[in-house]
C-alpha cells in the first residue's frame, strides 16, 4: 500500500540518501579534525574547510527537497514530517560546522584525548543516521530502522556521559581559566551533534510508526 502511493516523479529518497551520506562524511571529517588537534597535526584548517563544503552541499539538497515538496501533489509521507526530517538532518551538519568553526574562533591548537573519544561516538551516530534514511523507502524495513534509532539514542547517552567525565577532568586538571572556557564550549558543541542525531531518530520513529 505504501509503495503504491509513492510519487513516481519524486526524488525524495534520493535527496534523503544524499544528505545522509554527507552527514556520515561530516562525522568522519569531525573525527579527523579532532584527531589532528589531539596529535598536533597541521591540517586542521583543511578539515574545517572540508566540513564547510559538506555543509554547503547539504544546504543545497535541503533547498531542492523543500522546493519539490511545495510543487508535489503526492508525497511518500506527511509533508510536515518530511520538512522536520530534512531540517533535522541539516541541523546535524550545521552543528558539526559549529564545532569546526569554534576550533578556529577559539584558536584551538591542541585538545585532550577526551574530545577524540566523544567524536568517535558522534561519528557512529552520523553513520547510523545515514543508514536509517537509506531504509526509509520501504516500511518493511521498520524493525531495522527502529533498532538503529534505539542505537542512536544509546550513543547520545554515551556522549552525555563522556561530556561529564571530560568536564570533570578539565575542572580538576586545567589551571588556565581561558582554556577551561574554550574546552567547555568545544565539548558541549560536540555533544550537541548527538542531540541533533537523537532528534532525527525521534522524527524517523514517528514516521515509521505512522506508516508501517
Amino acid at each position: 500500500m505504501f509503495e503504491a502511493l509513492m510519487p513516481k516523479e519524486g526524488k525524495y529518497f534520493e535527496f534523503f540518501n544524499a544528505h545522509g551520506e554527507l552527514i556520515a562524511l561530516g562525522g568522519g571529517a569531525l573525527t579527523r579534525l579532532i584527531e589532528a588537534l589531539t596529535n598536533g597535526a597541521d591540517n586542521a584548517q583543511a578539515l574545517v574547510d572540508e566540513i564547510d563544503l559538506l555543509e554547503s552541499k547539504a544546504d543545497t539538497i535541503t533547498h531542492d527537497l523543500v522546493a519539490q515538496l511545495h510543487t508535489a501533489f503526492i508525497t511518500p509521507f506527511d509533508r510536515d514530517e518530511m520538512h522536520q526530517l530534512i531540517n533535522g538532518m541539516d541541523n546535524i551538519l550545521d552543528m558539526i560546522q559549529d564545532v569546526a568553526e569554534a576550533t578556529t574562533l577559539y584558536d584551538i591548537r591542541s585538545i585532550p584525548a577526551a574530545a577524540r573519544e566523544m567524536t568517535g561516538a558522534t561519528e557512529r551516530c552520523c553513520q547510523h543516521i545515514c543508514a536509517v534514511v537509506k531504509l526509509l523507502h520501504n516500511m518493511k524495513n521498520a524493525p531495522a530502522i527502529l533498532k538503529l534509532c534505539h542505537e542512536i539514542v544509546n550513543l547520545e547517552s554515551e556522549v552525555d556521559r563522556q561530556l561529564r567525565v571530560a568536564m570533570s577532568r578539565t575542572f580538576r586538571e586545567e589551571p588556565d581559566v581561558r582554556e577551561v572556557i574554550k574546552l567547555k564550549e568545544i565539548y558541549q558543541l560536540i555533544e550537541s551533534v548527538t542531540d541533533r542525531c537523537k532528534d532525527v531518530a525521534g522524527t524517523v520513529e514517528s514516521i515509521v510508526l505512522e506508516n508501517s
